[in-house]
């Protein structure tokens, strides 16, 4: 017992030294910043506006209304699209080419 509260006497120490520390050293407080700031980072990204474009909505939902009756032709081939993510990148690339607000495309590796 006389050694855990000899472990606590000295745990309190050690905070009080460390506020004093944070107070007075600034790289410590700037660690500190910098993690809430990644964290916070993911949040900011919705509050810079969509993503997407209204008109780049619009196509994906034409080329799905397509594909869900079975009549959505791939490029070149004519061939019927059969997988819902297909779909959803033909509509996408559509409305890359007329100038709506669409991420770029991610290269591939």
């Amino acid at each position: 017992m006389a050694t855990a509260r000899k472990k606590s006497s000295s745990r309190k120490k050690s905070s009080a030294s460390r506020s004093r520390m944070s107070s007075g050293s600034k790289s410590s407080s700037r660690s500190h910043r910098s993690s809430s700031r990644s964290r916070s980072s993911s949040k900011k990204k919705s509050s810079r506006g969509r993503k997407y474009g209204p008109k780049a909505q619009k196509s994906v939902e034409r080329e799905m209304h397509e594909f869900k009756r079975g009549k959505l032709k791939s490029g070149r081939s004519g061939k019927t699209v059969k997988s819902r993510k297909q779909a959803i990148a033909i509509g996408l690339s559509e409305a890359r080419r007329s100038g709506a607000k669409v991420p770029k495309q991610k290269k591939a590796a």
